[in-house]
């Protein structure tokens, strides 16, 4: 068994909180380089140059890359030999997520509660906590945040078994193109099929965790990311929904298996300000 203490958790929080709203991961700034030189519309061109140039900004001057700051995601992977010692684990990832947010000037985005009591609770907290338990003693925490707009273009469907590859596909483009230049394209779109529709869910978050350029291990997928990707930059949509060939920096699927009566997917809308940010603990 390994101890570790609650304090040194909320520490690399508050750091993950920092880092995911100052810098963009290496592979999204290349991949919007890369989308920039790539891009036939004027306009497209111009505004994935705006991108890049706010990208060494918030870096350069630790601000944040874009006003919406996110809710505070976490996908944590736990070893079931682990043991937190001086408080309690989520306390402690609550804790890192008030001090990053408040000390790091990010904006608080919370509300206490969804229909009757929206107010704000002035640090971001709750932080959203998914669970991976694994052999061992290692502890790797995981920070998606997630802005407000594109998680509002996601969707679910519930599909039949017999829709197959060609359902899901559809799906997936017409849920992008329904969202249009809402989310702030171009981003990762995050797909997950199969589980449950809850599952699912969270198979489309941990999606927009891999990097840009890494497909699906499993040549079939990989292939489906492929396709739906070309689709997605067949649509016309462009930066920022102005027009052009550059909707998607990538899509990415994760898949589990699931009931014989059930196909269920979820798609995950994410802007260009696809931040994540890791620790190993």
């Amino acid at each position: 068994m390994r101890e570790i203490k609650a304090s040194v958790i909320a520490d690399a929080v508050e750091k993950l909180c920092l880092d995911a709203g100052y810098y963009l991961p290496e592979d999204v700034k290349q991949a919007l380089a890369e989308g920039r030189d790539r891009e036939e519309s004027p306009t497209g061109q111009y505004v994935l140059q705006q991108c890049c140039e706010n990208y060494e900004v918030a870096a350069e001057e630790q601000m944040p890359l874009c006003q919406d700051t996110g809710t505070a995601l976490f996908i944590i992977e736990m070893g079931q030999e682990l043991v937190i010692t001086g408080g309690g684990f989520e306390d402690a990832i609550n804790e890192g997520v008030a001090r990053g947010y408040i000390n790091g000037y990010l904006r608080k985005s919370m509300v206490a509660e969804p229909i009757f009591d929206r107010t704000n609770t002035k640090d971001n907290t709750p932080a959203v906590i998914h669970y991976e338990i694994k052999p061992g003693d290692g502890l790797k925490i995981t920070l998606l945040p997630k802005g407000g707009g594109a998680e509002n273009c996601s969707a679910v469907k519930m599909l039949r078994p017999a829709d197959g590859l060609k359902g899901v596909m559809d799906f997936v483009v017409e849920t992008v193109k329904n969202a249009g230049g809402k989310c702030c394209p171009p981003g990762v779109v995050g797909v997950g099929v199969g589980g449950t529709s809850d599952y699912a869910a969270y198979l489309s978050k941990k999606a927009l965790n891999r990097k840009i350029g890494e497909h699906n291990p499993n040549p079939h997928y990989a292939k489906m990311e492929e396709d739906l990707l070309t689709r997605i930059n067949n649509l016309g949509i462009g930066p920022q929904g102005l027009g052009g060939v550059v909707s998607a920096l990538a899509v990415n699927v994760e898949y589990f298996p699931c009931h014989i009566a059930s196909l269920p997917v979820f798609v995950t809308m994410n802007c260009h300000s696809q931040r994540h940010s890791s620790v190993e603990l």
